[in-house]
């Protein structure tokens, strides 16, 4: 999977949510075990829980799922003629805690995985899964 395959011009500071490009592979990779040539939808959120008081809820959903109040980025591939392949849905609440989130992927052995660099935290937890403002 090429990490280059995804529009990434200077409209991204309109983004809700800034996915970099590990994490981009990643979800590239997980779309490519889909059958469905339906775009990927990503539903990213907020909820109580977790040691800093709120934990990041990221899930893939459907088209149908998608509310009137939902904030929709639309990530474009660029080696397929600027095809939609992923939509990135944030509802109206969570926007208020991810705006500006950076979503990035790590392959670490110990404690790999999507991570979340928030610039809304005031502080997060040493897993990075959860976060207080």
């Amino acid at each position: 999977v090429e990490v280059d395959n995804y529009d990434d011009d200077d409209d991204d500071d309109d983004l809700v949510i800034q996915i970099q490009p590990k994490a981009m592979v990643r979800l590239k990779e997980l779309k490519s075990k889909q059958d469905d040539e339906a775009p990927m939808i990503l539903r990213m959120g907020v909820r109580n829980g977790g040691c800093s008081g709120l934990s990041y809820v990221m899930d893939f959903s459907t088209e149908d799922a998608i509310e009137p109040d939902d904030m929709v980025d639309d990530y474009l591939n660029k080696d397929d003629d600027d095809k939609l392949w992923l939509k990135c849905v944030v509802d109206a609440k969570s926007m208020l805690y991810l705006y500006g989130l950076e979503l990035d992927y790590s392959e670490d052995l110990i404690g790999g995985g999507f991570k979340f660099f928030n610039p809304n935290a005031e502080e997060s937890c040493g897993c990075g899964s959860s976060f207080g403002v």
